[in-house]
C-alpha cells in the first residue's frame, strides 16, 4: 500500500482548505504566498516557517471562526528594541486597536531551548501590544497562554489547552474523543517521524540519559499516548494532552496513572516505572497530544517507527537488525500463512514477524473486506507471532514495536534461546519442542559458549563432549527442535564456514540427517556490513525431516546474489537479484527433477 505522504500533512491540508476559501493564494511556481486578512499581505513562500504561519492562519479563521477582517500578519510591536514583528495578530475590534490574541510561528522541529525562546518572544509581543493571548506554534506542537490573568513571569499556571472559539470562553481540554474540531489529527510520515524525533530530544536532555534509556523512557510514553487513543470513551477529553492551568505535575500524575494500570495489566513489556522529571513529561505530551497515532496507516506508523529506531540502534546495537531487503525474501521463500505459529529465536527489534505479520496483513486486505480482514490479521499478530531475545532493552524495542503495528507483544520473552527448553517454556509455555511451523532468524554470530560457563552444551548434539561451541551452530540445532517434525520450516542466516569449512563436516551431517535442504542462496560479502558485522554468509532454507523419513539424492536450489538492494555503505541500490532468484525458485518448486537454472 503507498500513500502518497503529502496529502496527510497536517500543514499542507490546511493551505489547500486555505487556498479553496480564498484566504491566501500561492503563486503558480510556489514561490510566493498571500494573505488575504485586514490587508493584503504577501511575501516569500520558500521558508518552512511560512507554511506553519499559512497553515495556522487557515485554522484560525476557518476552524476558530475568526473574522479575517480583524486579523493582521507582520504587526510592528511597539517599544521593543531591537524592533520585533508578531507573526499574527487577531484584534477584538474592526479598528484593529485592541489586540486579543499574539501568536508566533516557527518551523517544525525546532529544539526544547528553541521552544522556550519563542515563548518568551511571544510574551514580549504580548504584553507590549498588551493582549489577552499568545500562542506559540512550532510545527505539530502547539502552547497557547493566558496572558491577562497572570504575572508577567508566569509560564506553568498560565497555560490554556486552547486558544477560545471566536472570542469566547477558553476551553477546559483542547482534544475530547468524537467530538468535532476537537478530535486528534493524523499526520504524515514526516510529521510523525519529527514528533518522535522531538520527544526523544527532550527525554535525552542534550546527554543526559544513555541513547538507549531514553529510547525506552520514549517509549513508555508512547505506549501511554497509544494506550490513550484507544482507551477513551466517546465524548471525553483524551488524558494525553495538557489542559488549561495544569501544572507539569497534574499532567504527568495523569499520563502516569495510565502507565501504572498497563503495568499492572501486562507487567513484562513494562517492568520499571517512567523515570522522568514531570516537566520532560509535559515537553513530551506538548509534542505528540495533537497527533492521533493510531489512525496513521500501519505502513506509514511502521516506516516511521523503524527510522526513528534506526537513527541511535543502528551504529550501537547493529548485530539486532537486519536489512528489510533480506528479511522480505526470506519471508516470500517461507510465505507464511495465518495458520502458521512463526517464531524467530533471535528476534532483534522485531523484523521479521512484523514482515511475517505484513505478508498476512496484505493477504487479508486483498481478499476480504476491511472488518474481516482486520479480524484475519489481527488475530494472527495477538497468536501467532512469538520471538525471543536475549537482550532485555532490544526485546522491549520489539515489543513496542509489535504494539505499534496492532500487536502481538505479549509473545516476546527475553532470555536465551539457548537455555534448557524447560526453563524457557517455564517463562512462557508456549515455547516447546516440535511447536512451530516456520522459524525465520538472523542468530548471532560468532560468539562461543564454553562449557565451563553454560551448563547446557551437553543438551545438544552438536555440543556434546566440546570445551566450546559457536552459538550460530547451536542455534542450527535449537530451530530444529523448535520446529514440527516433517512440515517445520526454516529460514536462517549462516556464516559459509559452516557450508564449506572441512572442520565443520560434523554440523553439515547433522542437518542434513535431520532436514531436507530446500534452497541455499548466497549473499554478497557486504550484506550485513553496514551493520558492523562482515562475515560472507548465506540464506539457508530447510524442512525438518519426519523421524523415519529417508529422502535419498534430491535436487537443492542454489543461487548467488550480487545485488541485493542497497550496496556496501547501505545506500540504494536499484538492483536486487533477490526477487528473480525468488521467481526462479518458483519455477524449481514446480518441477525440482527437470529444472533448469540460469
Amino acid at each position: 500500500m503507498t500513500h502518497n505522504n503529502d496529502k496527510d500533512s497536517i500543514f499542507l491540508r490546511n493551505i489547500e482548505r486555505g487556498k479553496k476559501e480564498g484566504l491566501i493564494t500561492v503563486s503558480a511556481d510556489n514561490s510566493r504566498i498571500t494573505y488575504h486578512c485586514s490587508r493584503e499581505y504577501s511575501t516569500s513562500f520558500k521558508n518552512p516557517e511560512e507554511t506553519v504561519r499559512a497553515s495556522y492562519f487557515v485554522e484560525l479563521v476557518l476552524d476558530y471562526r475568526y473574522p479575517k477582517s480583524q486579523i493582521d500578519i507582520e504587526v510592528t510591536v511597539p517599544r521593543r528594541t531591537p524592533e520585533d514583528r508578531a507573526d499574527i495578530v487577531i484584534y477584538e475590534d474592526s479598528d484593529l486597536k485592541t489586540p486579543y490574541l499574539v501568536v508566533e510561528c516557527k518551523k517544525d522541529g525546532i529544539t526544547d531551548a528553541e521552544f522556550k525562546q519563542a515563548i518568551e518572544q511571544s510574551f514580549g509581543n504580548a504584553n507590549s501590544l498588551r493582549a489577552k493571548f499568545a500562542t506559540v506554534v512550532a510545527g505539530t506542537t502547539k502552547t497557547a497562554f493566558d496572558i491577562a490573568g497572570f504575572k508577567p513571569s508566569e509560564r506553568e499556571k498560565n497555560v490554556i489547552a486552547d486558544i477560545p472559539v471566536k472570542y469566547g470562553r477558553t476551553p477546559k481540554y483542547r482534544f475530547v474523543k468524537g467530538e468535532e474540531g476537537k478530535e486528534l489529527k493524523t499526520v504524515s510520515k514526516d510529521e510523525l517521524i519529527t514528533a518522535l524525533g522531538k520527544s526523544h530530544d527532550t527525554v535525552w536532555q542534550g546527554g543526559k540519559l544513555a541513547p538507549t534509556t531514553a529510547f525506552d523512557e520514549v517509549s513508555k510514553l508512547l505506549f501511554c499516548k497509544l494506550r490513550d487513543e484507544k482507551l477513551t470513551k466517546r465524548d471525553e477529553p483524551y488524558k494525553f494532552q495538557i489542559g488549561t492551568h495544569e501544572t507539569a505535575d497534574e499532567v504527568y500524575n495523569r499520563v502516569n496513572s495510565i502507565y501504572l494500570k498497563a503495568k499492572q495489566e501486562d507487567s513484562e513489556v513494562f517492568k520499571e516505572d517512567i523515570r522522568l522529571d514531570p516537566k520532560v513529561v509535559y515537553s513530551v505530551v506538548e509534542h505528540l497530544q495533537e497527533l492521533a497515532i493510531n489512525k496513521i496507516d500501519l505502513d506509514t506508523k511502521g516506516i516511521a517507527f523503524e527510522r526513528f529506531m534506526e537513527d541511535f540502534f543502528k551504529g550501537k546495537m547493529g548485530q539486532f537488525f537486519t536489512p528489510r531487503e533480506i528479511i522480505r525474501f526470506c519471508v516470500l521463500m517461507l510465505d507464511p500463512q495465518r495458520g502458521n505459529l512463526v517464531l524467530d529465536p533471535a528476534c532483534g527489534s522485531g523484523g521479521f514477524l512484523l514482515n511475517a505479520l505484513d505478508k498476512v496483513r496484505d493477504y487479508a486486505e486483498a481478499n476480504y473486506d476491511e472488518g474481516e480482514a482486520k479480524e484475519y490479521w489481527h488475530g494472527f499478530a495477538m497468536n501467532n507471532l512469538y520471538g525471543i531475545e536475549i537482550n532485555d532493552q532490544i526485546a522491549r524495542v520489539c515489543k513496542m514495536n509489535m504494539i505499534i503495528h496492532d500487536d502481538g507483544h505479549t509473545n516476546i520473552i527475553s532470555t536465551d534461546s539457548l537455555r534448557d527448553f524447560n526453563e524457557i517454556s517455564d517463562i512462557h509455555k508456549s515455547f516447546s519442542k516440535d511447536r512451530f511451523d516456520l522459524i525465520l532468524t538472523n542468530p548471532p554470530f560468532g560468539a562461543t559458549v564454553k562449557s565451563t560457563e553454560k551448563n547446557y552444551l551437553d543438551h545438544y548434539e552438536l555440543g556434546k563432549s566440546k570445551k566450546n561451541q559457536k552459538t550460530e551452530i547451536l542455534f542450527i540445532e535449537r530451530c530444529v527442535n523448535f520446529v514440527k517434525p516433517k512440515t517445520g520450516r526454516i529460514a536462517i542466516v549462516l556464516p559459509d564456514g559452516i557450508l564449506t569449512n572441512s572442520s565443520l563436516q560434523y554440523v553439515r551431517d547433522f542437518v542434513m540427517d535431520k532436514c531436507k535442504i530446500e534452497a541455499i542462496v548466497s549473499l554478497p560479502q557486504f550484506a550485513f556490513s553496514h551493520f558492523g558485522a562482515g562475515v560472507k554468509s548465506s540464506l539457508v532454507f530447510l524442512r525438518r525431516k519426519d523421524e523415519n523419513e529417508r529422502l535419498g539424492n534430491y535436487p537443492i536450489f542454489m543461487a548467488i546474489a550480487d545485488h541485493i538492494g542497497y550496496d556496501a555503505t547501505g545506500r540504494k541500490d536499484p538492483k536486487n537479484n533477490l526477487f528473480d532468484i525468488y521467481e526462479e525458485y518458483k519455477k524449481f518448486v514446480k518441477n525440482p527433477s527437470n529444472y533448469q537454472g540460469h
